[in-house]
């Protein structure tokens, strides 16, 4: 649908609307059918140089068995994220250059997991957190992107610069917005004082327009999808509603939002990103 297509960063999708890392997205029948019934981006489960059995969020058959589909779905113009996790900074660096020698369009570090932040600790010091991005950015040529865990020790300013210094062009971000919010969509409007709404919010406000926001968490209905690029949000990742529903949840939230833009008057996703004010 094109009122809901978007670039983040530098990339064209043509949905706004993606699957969360590992949502039905581990084994190649799930990836096809995923391809199959959504034309936006497919994003792999996340994954290590030989594999995981543990633990089960993270189960995984290794970066060559994803590096194989990348190749397949790459040859036929689908944009794809490659999620990425490891114990160490060689692993990530390592896996990164596979997936991007594959032909996917972002690399996704995640560094939100608790196997990573267990292992590699990136948010441990700025320094650790430089090393490892350097690293990677300069052993890959495709867009990267960062999921950053819900709660870091730095201000969302400090590391959206240095995530702008290091050349990370994406930030995923958490969805968590207060359960009571209540926003206008007609006008984006929010009452009360201006404040820091959720993490989405805090990284597009601090981003200055040259950081991309990805919102995880929280997108079950077009509504919601609204909401999180009403927030900041240039796009978001589906998780619990294409568990539960299958692929075709990803459809039903992409036509949802596209039938909320057309009621708004808006022509394209990318008119109300960021658009949210306070009525206070």
């Amino acid at each position: 649908m094109e009122r809901t297509s978007i670039r983040i960063g530098g990339v064209e999708l043509a949905s706004s609307v993606m699957n969360a890392s590992g949502a039905r997205s581990a084994e190649r029948g799930e990836i096809y059918e995923l391809c199959a019934v959504h034309s936006g981006a497919i994003v792999f489960k996340s994954c290590n140089r030989a594999g995981l059995d543990t633990p089960e969020n993270l189960k995984n058959r290794g970066v060559e068995h994803f590096a194989e589909i990348a190749r397949e779905l790459a040859a036929r113009g689908k944009k794809i994220v490659g999620s990425v996790v490891g114990a160490s900074e060689d692993e990530f660096v390592a896996v990164a250059s596979i997936l991007d020698r594959a032909g996917v369009s972002v690399v996704e570090l995640n560094l939100a997991d608790d196997y990573v932040t267990k292992s590699v600790a990136p948010f441990a010091s700025f320094e650790r957190l430089k090393s490892l991005l350097g690293r990677v950015r300069g052993e890959t040529g495709c867009v990267l992107a960062v999921k950053v865990p819900p709660r870091v020790a730095f201000e969302p300013r400090a590391v959206a610069d240095l995530f702008k210094s290091m050349r990370i062009a994406i930030a995923v971000c958490a969805n968590d917005l207060p359960k009571d919010l209540s926003i206008d969509l007609a006008s984006g409007a929010v009452q009360g004082a201006a404040r820091t709404l959720s993490q989405v919010h805090a990284f597009f406000n601090e981003s200055e327009n040259l950081l991309d926001v990805v919102a995880v968490g929280g997108i079950n209905t077009g509504h919601d999808a609204y909401v999180a690029h009403l927030t900041g949000a240039k796009a978001m990742q589906v998780g619990s509603a294409l568990m539960k529903e299958g692929a075709g949840a990803l459809g039903r939230i992409d036509r949802e939002l596209d039938a909320l833009l057309a009621e708004h008057g808006h022509d394209s996703v990318s008119e109300i990103v960021g658009k949210v004010q306070f009525a206070g």
